[in-house]
Order: C-alpha cells, then sequence, then structure tokens
C-alpha cells in the first residue's frame, strides 16, 4: 500500500537539457515557477548531460529534489520556491540511437517508477510517454499539448480516471486534439502567462537601453523581442526600417547564425535603422521592453498563425508600452481589447509602417508605462494560469500547499 504520507511533490518534466533559450523551454520552466510561487511543492525535472551525468553520487541517487541554481534563476529571471531534479543520463544515452538509449525512455522506465514515483502526488508534462508512465503507475497527470499532431491518444490513457486535464493555448489546437480522440471535457485552452518580475519597472536601465540603441536622440525606438524566424514577421521589420528612416528598430532574440543572417540581410538593402542584439537574458529583458516607444509583433499568416501562443504579447503588456501586432487567429481574441494599440493585415511591410506611424500619433511615449495595459495583463500572470489549471484536477488529487 502507498505511503500518502511522503507523496507531496509536483513533478514537472521536460525532456532537454536546462538552460536553454527554446520557447517552449521557457514555457516548461515557468509554469513550475508558477505552481511553486502558489505555494506547491514543485519540481522541475529534466535530462542532465556531459561530465556532470557521470557523477557516482548522482548516479546512486539519480532524484535528489534541490533549490534550483543561481544560473538558472538568473537565466529565466525566475524565483527562488521552484526545485529541480536533473536526472542523469551518462553516455551513451542520446548518443546511440536506438529506443533503450533514450533519455526518454530511460526516464519513463527506469527513473520514474524506481526513484521518482514514491514522492510524487501530480505529474504535469509535454510529453506524451511521461504522461502514459504516470497513469501506468497509478500518478494523475495534466498533459500540456500546444502544436498541431497527427497520432490519436490512446483511449486508455485520455479516459483513465487519473487522466485529469490537458491544457492546450488556442482553440484551433484544442479543437484538432479532440479530432484526434481527446476527450472535449478533458481539453482546456488556458494561455500561457508572463513572469511577475516583469512588472517591476526599471526606469534606469531603460534610460540606458534608448542611449545605447537611438543613434538619433530625436528619433523614436521600436522594438521586437523572439525568435528570428521569416514567419515570426522579421523580413517585414526589415522593409518597415526601409519604409521609415526616422525611427530606429531594435530586434533581440535569435541565436548567432539567424542574427548574423538578418545583419547581412539589412547590409544588402542598404538599411542602417535596425539592430540585431542577439539573445538577452531574461532579467534583461523587461527594462528593453520598458525602454520602448513601440513594441512589435509583426507575425506572417499561415499555419504557424493558428497556434501561436501570445507568449511575447503578455511579456510585452508588462512594458505598459504600446502594441502594433499582425492581425493572426491566435490573437483575434484581443481585437476587442486595449491591449493592443493598432492592428494591421499580416505580411505587408507598407500597412505594417503606417501602423506604427498611427500609433507614434495616439500614444505618446510614458516612462511609466500606460497603467490601464499593465492592469489588463495582470490575469495572464504564470500564478493565475496554475491555479486555473488545478482547478480541473480533483481536490483529493492535488498536491498539498506547502506554503
Amino acid at each position: 500500500m502507498k505511503n500518502n504520507a511522503i507523496v507531496k511533490n509536483y513533478v514537472f518534466f521536460l525532456t532537454e537539457d536546462i538552460p536553454k533559450p527554446q520557447a517552449h523551454i521557457i514555457v516548461g520552466t515557468n509554469a513550475a515557477n508558477g505552481a511553486a510561487n502558489l505555494g506547491y511543492s514543485s519540481v522541475l525535472v529534466y535530462p542532465r548531460k556531459g561530465l556532470a551525468a557521470f557523477n557516482p553520487i548522482h548516479l546512486a541517487i539519480p532524484y535528489q529534489p534541490r533549490k534550483a541554481p543561481e544560473a538558472l534563476i538568473k537565466y529565466y529571471n525566475i524565483q527562488q520556491k521552484l526545485k529541480v531534479a536533473p536526472l542523469p543520463m551518462p553516455w551513451p544515452i542520446d548518443y546511440i540511437k536506438t529506443k533503450i538509449t533514450d533519455s526518454n525512455t530511460i526516464a519513463t522506465k527506469y527513473y520514474f517508477p524506481f526513484h521518482i514515483l514514491s514522492t510524487t502526488k501530480l505529474v504535469h508534462a509535454w510529453n506524451w510517454n511521461f504522461i502514459k508512465a504516470a497513469i501506468k503507475n497509478g500518478v494523475p497527470a495534466i498533459y500540456e499539448h500546444h502544436h498541431y499532431e497527427d497520432k490519436q491518444f490512446e483511449p486508455e490513457i485520455v479516459n483513465h480516471p487519473l487522466f485529469q486535464v490537458s491544457a492546450t493555448v488556442t482553440d484551433t489546437v484544442r479543437e484538432h486534439m479532440i479530432q484526434h480522440g481527446m476527450p472535449p471535457e478533458k481539453v482546456i485552452t488556458v494561455h500561457n502567462g508572463y513572469n511577475s518580475s516583469f512588472l517591476i519597472r526599471q526606469p534606469e536601465k531603460a534610460a540606458e537601453w534608448r542611449k545605447k540603441l537611438l543613434k538619433n536622440k530625436d528619433s523614436h525606438l521600436v522594438i521586437y523581442a523572439g525568435a528570428l524566424r521569416k514567419f515570426k514577421g522579421i523580413d517585414i521589420l526589415v522593409d518597415v526600417a526601409a519604409l521609415m528612416p526616422n525611427i530606429q528598430i531594435a530586434c533581440a532574440g535569435g541565436d548567432e547564425k539567424e542574427v548574423a543572417h538578418y545583419q547581412q540581410l539589412a547590409k544588402e538593402k542598404q538599411i542602417n535603422n535596425i539592430t540585431f542584439i542577439g539573445y538577452l537574458l531574461h532579467k534583461d529583458l523587461p527594462s528593453l521592453l520598458q525602454a520602448a516607444d513601440i513594441l512589435v509583433h509583426p507575425h506572417c499568416s499561415g499555419e504557424a498563425a493558428t497556434f501561436t501562443s501570445p507568449l511575447k504579447l503578455f511579456d510585452y503588456l508588462t512594458s505598459g508600452n504600446p502594441v502594433v501586432a499582425t492581425e493572426i487567429p491566435s490573437l483575434m481574441e484581443f481585437k476587442n481589447t486595449n491591449a493592443i494599440a493598432a492592428w494591421c493585415e499580416p505580411d505587408n511591410p507598407s500597412k505594417f509602417a503606417e501602423a506604427i506611424a498611427q500609433v507614434l500619433k495616439t500614444h505618446p511615449r510614458k516612462a511609466e508605462g500606460y497603467q490601464d495595459i499593465i492592469n489588463f495583463v495582470k490575469q495572464f500572470s504564470w500564478e493565475n494560469r496554475a491555479a486555473k489549471i488545478l482547478s480541473y484536477v480533483d481536490e483529493s488529487l492535488r498536491p498539498p500547499l506547502i506554503a
């Protein structure tokens, strides 16, 4: 018989070593952090590779929840309550490509039943195999699924009483999941959130960003933060810069290769008023967003536009600065709110430039931001998101609050 006295942790599972800048890892880390901030004993579990995975103590006792290291806290700008448990995955795991040397297999077939199970109250994962491992071992589970995937969900899992709820971020993905076997009553649409630290005003650092990025002190600063991909609208911004020589555009994000590609593109087009900053740690992002006159969300049309989460949008709104966005399906629910200062059709640099010019007239820069924008975004914190998802979990199956 299971000893319920020691079953207490709310376990979140990621399939990749951290820290990394990918959006899905940022989402998973912040989801776990939000639950921890609510007072749950939340543990973020992920594979640990490289030399650290050969530590004999860690191999003997592989599951050791501990305080998140300072480097992780700084990288994602999270708070202090979240615990982490890196699972050692030494060579040949993931180096030799077979099922038995796959880190997900090791995590679900070995680490979970023999090391994690005894102290776990609830599992929350983006990995379907980890969800199945939880259900088969008698642990209630929450599944996150944010993209289209042509696979059928196993009826014996989704209809199991321990399968509590599945969360996705757009109604289009929700409908897709239902078409592939997910019971409608077990899948909810709930947005990703923003990190509460983004609400802290940083006027001095914002002023430093403006001094650094504005080549002409009389021009306006337009900021983009996110992935440097064509479908995200970066090519559109390059063309907007050409159409609006009196503004300065700065783009944060992307790896070295992506930054170099867009720097070369701007050079070839002889455009001098767009800057590519590269990847920023999350602790540096709030001050950059607060430095802007306008924040831009130039996402292109296409399939990705139907499931893109407003994660970036919520980060933007915490700054209180006006946002110009394209009319893509995943943002349309905000059309009749004050969240977006101006909308325009996607894939059209001229229309986007016109929208920026319009907002420069209607929304003069406020160093403290527009309070109505800040008030609007407060409902979308990671903590509120965690509470909403847990409200769909049977009360007897929820992890206990410890603080």
